[in-house]
C-alpha cells in the first residue's frame, strides 16, 4: 500500500520536508516512489504540484494526515 508521507531534510533546527509517495512499510527517510514537492514550515512555504497529488490519491495512495492538513489549507 502507498502512503503520501513527508520525509525530512535541512540541518536541525532548520528542517525541510519533501512530499514524497512511499511504501507504508518503508522508513520516513528510505526508499519514495515519487516525489510531489516541497515545504518549508519555518517560512510556511508550500511547493507542490495539486494535480500530481490528486493523481496519486486516484491511484490509492492514502496521505498522512499531516500532508493533507498541508493540501487543503492551500486552497
Amino acid at each position: 500500500m502507498l502512503k503520501i508521507r513527508l520525509s525530512r531534510t535541512g540541518k536541525k533546527h532548520a528542517a525541510h520536508y519533501r512530499i514524497v509517495v512511499t511504501e507504508t512499510r518503508s522508513k520516513r527517510d528510505g526508499k519514495i516512489v515519487a516525489q510531489i514537492g516541497h515545504w518549508h514550515p519555518k517560512e510556511k512555504q508550500l511547493v507542490a504540484n495539486h494535480n500530481v497529488y490528486l493523481s496519486w490519491i486516484t491511484r490509492g495512495a492514502a496521505p498522512s494526515p499531516t500532508v493533507r492538513k498541508l493540501f487543503t489549507s492551500e486552497n
